[in-house]
């Protein structure tokens, strides 16, 4: 799971845009495994959120 979780966050860093679809797995991601993610990948999301929220990244 780490792995795509990573390549979501550059994938979506790079382009500054995310899909919906995937907006919506990290969504999930981080609800149903949040606790047992581990530090980092957590970040990488919530740093995808940080930027979706100040309009640092399109959701498409």
């Amino acid at each position: 799971m780490s792995t795509s979780i990573r390549e979501l966050t550059l994938r979506a860093l790079t382009n500054r845009t995310l899909s919906r679809y995937d907006h919506h797995r990290m969504q999930l991601i981080l609800q149903e495994e949040g606790h047992s993610l581990d530090a980092q990948d957590r970040t990488l999301i919530q740093r995808v959120f940080y930027g979706v929220r100040h309009g640092l990244l399109n959701v498409n």
